[in-house]
């Protein structure tokens, strides 16, 4: 925990009494600076059209405070984070603003920058959004696994993602339920609506497997290296992203089956087709098939069921809120290993 000096603090405090200003006052040569007038005590709306904002927050207070924030369609922006009492605590984070502001299919949303305020016990004591500058896109293409879920108790694991990435590293999931690699291409809403909006050393990780269940092995691959190919013609590096595995267990308490390692009817091996496209085509990989499997088979038939959407839907391929934060976890952890996100830039822990 980053704690401030007496000087800093006062320095922090005449911060919070500038920033309690009409939200559209200007500062900083015009860029428009947006602070804790927009915010009431569980929620912050800001009039701001679609882009990237960097947010930071000042937690803390006279009591001892624990802050969680969320965003937009439920994306997990700042987990939550404990203030001892008489203390404050500085943090950042980059934000996208779209429409439709989750699922691209979906509904548009509200318009701006809609924050949630959460926690046990929640102090804000201070808000600041400004256009972000100098940002570097994680765009997420994928299916329901991954995407922002409009409702609980529903999850995708790119919505908990951006919770583990700080100020610099903006998270624009395009994933969108019940895609395919054949329908995300063809739909104008996403591939081409995604693609133009690459710019150089962009991360697009690509997680498509789940609905591709009547896709032949050609077809599969074939489309995997148009999405490959695409975000390398725009200066995008690509991540191919193994699908996370189905609860789906054996009598011996393993997962070895086509169900739980999506392989489809026509016997398409979703997993060993992406390895393979990530080794012919030098794209960096994230084993997530393999990792997430490790991880329920070492929880057991019992202990895994609060992954998934067992105890609440009978769901074995969606995650909870829980699940889809352990796994985007496992996801944060490779940005890091291979050196795909800076580690300054990733929350740890």
């Amino acid at each position: 925990m980053r704690r401030f000096t007496p000087a800093v603090l006062a320095a922090l405090t005449l911060t919070t009494a500038l920033t309690a200003v009409p939200a559209a006052q200007a500062r900083d040569g015009g860029s428009p600076a947006l602070g804790i007038a927009a915010c009431t005590a569980t929620a912050c709306h800001f009039d701001v059209p679609p882009g990237t904002y960097d947010v930071r927050v000042l937690l803390g207070g006279e009591a001892a405070s624990s802050t969680a924030i969320a965003g937009e369609t439920r994306r997990s922006l700042l987990p939550e984070t404990a203030v001892p009492a008489g203390e404050h605590l500085a943090r950042s984070f980059t934000v996208n603003v779209r429409t439709p502001e989750g699922e691209p299919t979906g509904a548009d949303g509200t318009p701006g920058l809609d924050l949630v305020l959460g926690g046990s016990a929640t102090a804000l004591a201070d808000i600041r959004v400004t256009p972000a500058r100098h940002t570097r896109q994680v765009f997420l293409v994928g299916d329901s696994t991954v995407c922002d879920q409009p409702g609980d108790p529903y999850s995708g694991w790119g919505q908990q993602l951006p919770q583990y990435l700080r100020k610099g590293v903006s998270v624009a999931n395009y994933a969108d339920s019940g895609e395919s690699t054949v329908t995300y291409l063809g739909n104008p809403q996403l591939w081409a609506t995604v693609q133009p909006q690459i710019h150089r050393g962009d991360l697009v990780l690509i997680q498509l497997a789940h609905n591709d269940k009547t896709t032949d092995e050609a077809t599969y691959r074939a489309n995997l290296e148009t999405l490959v190919a695409g975000v390398r013609e725009k200066g995008g590096e690509p991540v191919l992203v193994t699908p996370i595995v189905r609860r789906w267990f054996n009598a011996d308490g393993t997962l070895n089956n086509g169900t739980a390692l999506l392989v489809n009817g026509l016997g398409v091996d979703h997993p060993a087709v992406v390895r393979s496209i990530a080794a012919a085509r030098d794209v960096p990989l994230i084993d997530l098939t393999a990792k997430t499997k490790a991880l329920v088979e070492s929880l057991g038939v019992e202990g895994s069921k609060a992954l998934y959407l067992y105890n609440e839907k009978r769901d074995n391929t969606h995650t909870s809120v829980h699940g889809a934060t352990v796994y985007a976890g496992l996801v944060r952890d490779e940005l890091v290993a291979q050196h795909l996100v800076p580690e300054g830039l990733v929350r740890v822990g």
